[in-house]
């Protein structure tokens, strides 16, 4: 019960020190504290008027009471109270229910946070809607940087019956105090301990209320990916509430191609001395790294900047990156004139809040809430949240029937040896499960924006601005979301938009870097621990040109790396063999070598395990077999066309005479005549298309169309029959029946390779040839006689020594295709970003021709001597066939004409022949002029002879019949 005394001074006395916005409800009837309700009073008696002044006027209005106090009232007022001797006003009973919170109240983030929880106590309390009946009690401990303050402090809330426990402020001790709450049943609820290792599965009752460091390392990731840095270093505490993180870091620089390349860790705060951030310092700048990610308290990191700022590390060329440390305390202190010379340029981050109407509200009332102590930053937001989303859970444990009770835990009241430690006393809180559920299922809009759980218990919607610092403020140069990486737009508008993590996405605002520079650092140099680069190049046993060509672009690429390097070439290998070159790039792997300089060919495997330049030559496996002229044959004009070819031309040749024949036979003069003039037509017309020389038109349009396509396929055999006569003729053809790798695979000939070449590794392994056919050759002259003599068939090599090889042996040729595409680099360390910068180099080599000048200085291919200078000259065997068909053609002809001539001489010679002259000479001449004389005219005299001697005949039939008739007539007569 609640009792106001209304004194006989006019003084009101409160008998319940509670708020007492908090205990007029408007569930309290006024009938039951009011027994003046019906008189009105007149404000003019000061003392009663200076009590009733705290009582809500909201709630004078809602029970429409008019405080009117004159005179006469105040006289039966008094009259009243000598009556009766109180004024008794009776209360409702109010549950209380207890949460604690475990704080180091004197640091930054424990100053805003104990103001924003309190506050938020206190919004609760006076909101009618939440914890109806129930006042919220929060109890801060203070654990004064103390582990052991922290555990004393948990224990006493676990004694106390508290239902809930925001804290404690560090990893260190979340992970001794999450024990207890797994046990206890009791929800711890943190902020800051955001350790990423504090995994729900091991912890089920501690949650982290702020995105955890999980989100934080990635976005620092992400940072140094899209900057195009590989190598960092870490400058952090070494406790739980850092170190964890730092892994988390290098895990997620991993999936990125980048490293940390170097840990430098502090001694946790309590034993920390200036000497030991010096020490730390010296080694991080002794490192090739220039990217330092600071991850500690604040105190301590505002000692690293100014540590490095005496020992020259805020210089142009560094890139410094501290994480949302920085930002609370530009957030809540500021940066003094002081320190903006520190921590020019530095990179920070800062959880993201999106802007709302209430996060303004709040910022409003935070003066007067501060008193301008310190300003706001995002870790008191989310403490405010977090104290709503424990009341909003409990609002929810209530509304479900559930009620608080703790039950002892018989482990501990059994427990010996524990005299005078009242373990007893820690009791399990019966409804832990069900709110521990609760809070996991809150979703609600606060001060951060939506607030919510995943299922693996983080929290939603993780983000943070990316905040560079330029003189004594913060200017943002975009976000970074779970979401959508790096981005110039709010997050929370990025979130309505599907995820889109594409590199080409990834956007920031220029950045002031340390050295008020824009400039962006190259983010490396050379450790300045005095050792240079050790290079390794192999000592080749021949192609001795090959090692010049190297050094050379090597040097010159060099040049052009716009810093200096210090090295040093150390000989791998013996000089009497060829060194393995898969060896020199291992020894790079381990790195007993900074870099490799040499013919090293860019292979897969190699890819794996070392980091390549861009290539400075084109390479590529070849083969080379033994080549010789082949003698000429009579019979070369065969070759170009098979003998299946040669059939089926002849038969086109045939069925094209005979359907353009056909076309054209009732319509053409050229196709008509008598059936054997007609079959000497179509042969000729058949032949003559061969040369497109053919005299007879086409007249129908089916035969011209004919006729045109089969011309078209005359062109182009006669053009293909002409190349590869050509090539026939003028081309050395091969000795050998290989005429590429296929067909090299396909025999058992022995192939020969170059000793320290990964080309028997791939033809092994690769291409499945046997060993045994693999003959290691380690010179041109064993090259050259191995093939010579046929103890290999082949060689199969890089194309720049078969280059160098075939400069000076004619007698060998490549056959087919390079069957592989590579190149020659310099090998480096994995992300050595040296190896970056030469790429660069050699490409700048290439375009600007040195590269090629170089080439030719030391690889140009000289065309060796032909052994004989008119090896080239067609000879007359190539052609003997030819003639020798042209001339039994001709004999042939002649032959069958003079046959024919004879036979018509000898026919006719007796017809024409004078009685008189038959000598042989004479029959000579006669043949002669028979021979001579056309052939028209020959017919046209014997034509003339026979019709003379056919008169000549009938004459004398004539003379003949008539002298018949006479003596007919003379024989009647008589």
């Amino acid at each position: 019960m609640g009792r106001i005394a209304l004194l006989s001074d006019g003084k009101v006395e409160f008998s319940r020190g509670c708020s007492l916005s908090r205990c007029w409800k408007p569930k309290i009837p006024l009938s039951k504290w009011c027994v003046v309700s019906s008189f009105v009073f007149n404000l003019s008696f000061s003392p009663l008027k200076a009590a009733l002044l705290p009582f809500p006027h909201s709630l004078i209005n809602r029970w429409q009471v008019n405080w009117n106090i004159n005179l006469m009232g105040m006289m039966l007022l008094v009259l009243f109270v000598l009556i009766t001797g109180t004024f008794s006003v009776v209360f409702s009973k109010m549950d209380t229910v207890n949460i604690g919170a475990i704080m180091t109240v004197k640091t930054i983030t424990g100053t805003v946070s104990a103001i924003a929880m309190k506050t938020a106590v206190d919004d609760i309390n006076s909101d009618p809607t939440i914890l109806p009946g129930r006042n919220l009690s929060l109890s801060i401990h203070d654990a004064n940087f103390s582990g052991f303050l922290s555990i004393v402090g948990a224990l006493k809330y676990m004694e106390a019956d508290v239902v809930a426990v925001i804290g404690p402020q560090s990893s260190v001790m979340a992970h001794v105090l999450s024990n207890l709450a797994n046990e206890l049943h009791v929800p711890f609820l943190s902020f800051t301990a955001l350790d990423p290792s504090l995994s729900p599965l091991q912890y089920p009752y501690f949650i982290q209320t702020a995105p955890n460091d999980l989100y934080l390392m990635t976005a620092i990731a992400d940072m140094i990916s899209y900057f195009g840095y590989r190598e960092v270093t870490a400058i952090y505490t070494d406790d739980d509430q850092f170190r964890n993180s730092i892994y988390t870091l290098g895990d997620e620089l991993s999936t990125k191609r980048c490293q940390l390349s170097y840990k430098a860790p502090l001694p946790p705060d309590s034993s920390l001395k200036p000497k030991d951030i010096h020490d730390a310092l010296v080694n991080v700048r002794s490192m090739e790294s220039r990217v330092v990610v600071v991850h500690t308290y604040s105190k301590v990191g505002l000692s690293v900047f100014e540590a490095a700022k005496s020992l020259g590390m805020m210089k142009k060329g560094y890139i410094w990156i501290a994480t949302s440390w920085l930002s609370t305390v530009l957030d809540s202190s500021g940066i003094s004139s002081q320190n903006a010379s520190v921590l020019q340029g530095v990179l920070t981050l800062r959880p993201h809040t999106p802007d709302s109407a209430k996060k303004q509200a709040f910022e409003r009332r935070w003066k007067n809430l501060s008193n301008e102590s310190i300003g706001l930053n995002p870790y008191g937001l989310f403490a405010y949240d977090t104290v709503w989303m424990v009341a909003r859970a409990l609002d929810k444990f209530f509304n479900e029937g559930g009620k608080i009770s703790f039950s002892n835990d018989s482990r501990l009241i059994s427990l010996k040896g524990t005299k005078g430690l009242n373990l007893g006393a820690l009791s399990i809180f019966d409804g832990g499960t069900q709110l521990r559920a609760n809070l996991l299922q809150t979703n609600m809009s606060g001060l951060t924006g939506p607030v919510g759980f995943t299922p693996d218990q983080s929290m939603i919607r993780p983000s943070f601005d990316i905040i560079n610092i330029v003189g004594i403020q913060g200017r943002v140069l975009g976000y970074w979301s779970n979401h959508s990486g790096l981005s110039i737009q709010l997050p929370e508008t990025l979130y309505a938009k599907p995820s889109n993590r594409s590199f080409s996405n990834q956007q920031l605002r220029s950045v002031v870097w340390p050295g008020n520079t824009k400039e962006k650092p190259r983010g490396w140099e050379f450790s300045n621990n005095g050792r240079p680069l050790r290079i390794g190049v192999p000592l080749r046993a021949s192609f001795k040109e090959i090692h010049g060509f190297t050094v050379d672009v090597f040097l010159a690429a060099l040049k052009l790396v716009p810093y200096p390097v210090p090295y040093e070439f150390v000989m791998f290998g013996d000089g009497l063999k060829n060194p393995s070159y898969s060896e020199l790039v291992n020894k790079v792997a381990y790195n007993a070598f900074d870099a490799a300089v040499g013919d090293i060919a860019i292979i897969t495997n190699r890819t794996k395990i070392v980091d390549f330049t861009q290539p400075y030559i084109e390479s590529g496996l070849v083969v080379v077999v033994p080549i010789k002229k082949i003698d000429s044959s009579a019979w070369a004009f065969f070759r170009p066309f098979t003998p299946l070819m040669w059939v089926v031309t002849a038969i086109f040749f045939i069925i094209i005479g005979v359907v353009v024949w056909i076309l054209e036979h009732r319509l053409n003069d050229d196709f008509r005549g008598p059936p054997k003039q007609q079959l000497v037509t179509i042969l000729w017309f058949t032949l003559s298309t061969m040369f497109f020389s053919h005299r007879e038109n086409t007249v129908s349009t089916l035969g011209r169309l004919v006729l045109f396509i089969w011309l078209f396929v005359v062109l182009i055999i006669n053009s293909s029959y002409t190349a590869s006569l050509t090539s026939i003729l003028t081309v050395q053809q091969l000795s050998s029946p290989i005429r590429g790798i296929d067909s090299l695979i396909s025999t058992n000939e022995r192939i020969g390779f170059q000793v320290g070449s990964f080309a028997e590794n791939y033809l092994i392994e690769e291409l499945n040839i046997p060993k045994s056919r693999l003959v290691a050759l380690g010179s041109p002259q064993e090259y050259a006689e191995k093939l010579g003599a046929g103890i290999v068939a082949a060689i199969v090599d890089e194309r720049p020594y078969i280059d160098l090889f075939l400069a000076s042996n004619c007698r060998f040729q490549v056959v087919g295709q390079e069957f592989t595409k590579s190149g020659w680099g310099f090998a480096f360390p994995r992300d050595s970003p040296l190896a970056i910068d030469m790429s660069t180099a050699i490409l700048t080599l290439s375009e600007n021709g040195k590269l090629q000048k170089i080439h030719d200085n030391w690889l140009k291919r000289k065309i060796c001597a032909p052994q004989n200078s008119d090896s080239d000259q067609l000879q007359l065997e190539s052609f003997s066939g030819l003639f020798l068909i042209f001339g039994v053609a001709c004999v042939l002809a002649l032959l069958v004409y003079f046959g024919m001539m004879l036979w018509d001489f000898g026919k006719h010679h007796s017809e024409l022949e004078d009685p008189s002259s038959k000598s042989g000479s004479h029959s000579v001449r006669r043949f002669l002029s028979f021979a001579d004389e056309k052939e028209d005219v020959f017919k046209s005299k014997l034509k003339r002879k026979r019709e003379m001697s056919l008169s000549h005949t009938n004459g004398r039939e004539v003379d003949s019949r008539n002298r018949s008739n006479r003596i007919q007539a003379e024989f009647d007569e008589d």
